[in-house]
């Protein structure tokens, strides 16, 4: 059941004033990719829409969005529908528009080099093999954004398929632990957007 503070949470009003960050959920579209372990920057997002009384579905920018208030910071919310290998479509579309630079830019995507519940927060850096983030540095031409990479568990024998390892759904006995991670992360984003990036890696990246 949600506390008190989550309720408040749902009925705050919208911050008055521009877009001023982008924060962008990394997945698949389709039913067939609900749940997997590729997508959970798209569940790590709703979930982080929900607290927030946000709802993603408009469509726009090559995929769907909504809008949240942080505080005094009102932010764009993506889940581009362009699949994994074409996200920076969808993100450059929406930095153009509101004429945002890299640094006003959050990403949320899998790692599979940490267990679930394990998070590194990062304000830059190289794509590291992810196809999704090697989209975004392509299209933006920098590095200089957040990315948020979340555990979602080392394929369990070397020779296992990476593919099918993050198109694989989680266990239900994850699921718990998916929603914990993504409230904690909503309270990391809001430091990050209130400039206390230091703040948000020191206390959530595990």
């Amino acid at each position: 059941m949600s506390n008190i503070f989550d309720l408040f949470r749902k009925i705050e009003k919208p911050a008055v004033g521009p877009i001023t960050h982008l924060i962008v959920g990394l997945g698949n579209p389709g039913a067939e990719y609900a749940h997997t372990r590729h997508n959970v920057g798209f569940i790590t997002l709703d979930r982080i829409a929900e607290r927030h009384g946000a709802r993603i579905d408009r469509a726009r920018f090559s995929g769907l969005c909504g809008e949240a208030s942080f505080g005094d910071v009102r932010a764009l919310l993506l889940k581009p529908e362009t699949f994994m290998n074409l996200s920076g479509e969808a993100v450059g579309q929406a930095l153009s528009f509101y004429k945002l630079p890299p640094e006003r830019l959050i990403v949320l995507c899998d790692d599979v080099s940490f267990d679930v519940g394990r998070v590194r927060i990062r304000t830059r850096g190289s794509h590291g093999g992810h196809n999704g983030l090697r989209s975004i540095v392509s299209v933006l031409g920098s590095e200089d954004f957040v990315r948020i990479r979340i555990g979602v568990g080392k394929k369990p024998r070397p020779d296992y398929d990476l593919a099918d390892w993050v198109l694989g759904k989680f266990p239900p006995a994850d699921e718990k632990a998916l929603t914990e991670q993504a409230d904690r992360l909503d309270d990391a984003v809001s430091l990050l957007l209130a400039g206390k990036s230091d703040e948000a890696m020191n206390r959530y990246s595990k």
